[in-house]
């Protein structure tokens, strides 16, 4: 198989140096937005041209809380294990992001916290794994919109075993804080059945898929979408203090301006850094797309662009 005969949302690569093969991971049921939750697939590939699969990363097991919306698997390597952090949806509960785990890359992923880690009182979608420079693990994730109104990036600090919160969540940043992002206009709240007021005059701000990277000089950025001028699109902002409580600079343009988001980067066994997101933003045609970046300076930009 190869990239366009994939269907696949929110991509994420990751590389595993003793196989020399990438592992793709991503929202893989045909329909994520109101069909039943099967799981997850993966594909492998030894160079990012040719994948073997799908191949069944996770399948919820008897009683699994969530039936619905299977959304944004993230995989990362930590203490030796296989940690994916996806989110899930039930309609007696709210959306959040809870933590499954794996001896090997491909799975098979089980339950590893007790449920969600994210706010139970929040809906939230997007988890992705940091480390600080203290070795402590966080979860950076979205508040979302629905619920926020102006959706929010926050950070919640884990346990070193990953097994449960160890702290309150904090706010990050708000969508609006970026020059580039625009409000969504035209809501119909029949559209949005989530049991939260719903006022469609309210401006209302979509956070997506956080992804943090450290530059070799040492700066901390950080991936996140919305939608700008041109749709769908995907921005960065800076942490000024290094760290992940920041504060954060939103840079002015968007990294990626239309119709493709949900991004992160990766590196492949040459050192080249790659950047994959899905791309276009409407079911059933997104597929992944790679394009290599390089950093300048205290940013990011796609190879070939000025």
């Amino acid at each position: 198989m190869r990239l366009p005969d994939i269907q696949i949302r929110d991509p994420f690569v990751l590389p595993v140096e003793g196989e020399q093969a990438f592992y793709l991971f991503g929202t893989t049921d045909r329909n994520a937005w109101k069909g039943p939750g099967t799981g997850f697939d993966c594909y492998r590939s030894a160079d990012l041209d040719e994948w073997q699969g799908p191949l069944a990363a996770f399948r919820p097991p008897d009683g699994f809380w969530a039936t619905t919306q299977f959304w944004a698997p993230e995989v990362h390597l930590y203490r030796d294990r296989y940690y994916m952090l996806a989110s899930f949806k039930s309609p007696h509960r709210r959306r959040g992001t809870q933590i499954l785990a794996a001896d090997r890359p491909g799975g098979p992923y089980l339950p590893w916290s007790g449920g969600p880690v994210t706010p139970p009182e929040w809906e939230c979608l997007d988890g992705t794994l940091h480390v600080d420079s203290g070795n402590r693990p966080w979860m950076v994730f979205c508040h979302e919109w629905l619920q926020a109104g102006d959706g929010t990036i926050a950070a919640i600090p884990l346990t070193r075993d990953l097994r449960k919160a160890d702290g309150p969540a904090e706010v990050l940043f708000r969508a609006s804080s970026a020059p580039w992002a625009r409000a969504l206009t035209g809501l119909n709240p029949a559209d949005f059945a989530t049991g939260e007021p719903f006022d469609p005059d309210l401006p209302r701000y979509v956070t997506d898929g956080p992804f943090l990277h450290r530059t070799a000089s040492g700066t901390l950025l950080m991936l996140w979408s919305s939608f700008g001028d041109r749709g769908y699109a995907m921005g960065l902002t800076r942490s000024e203090s290094g760290s992940l409580r920041g504060p954060w600079t939103q840079q002015a343009e968007p990294l990626w301006p239309h119709d493709g988001g949900h991004g992160m980067l990766f590196s492949d066994f040459n050192g080249r850094l790659f950047l994959t997101l899905h791309q276009p933003n409407k079911s059933p045609h997104e597929r992944a797309v790679f394009r290599e970046v390089l950093e300048a300076g205290d940013t990011l930009r796609l190879a070939g662009t000025a």
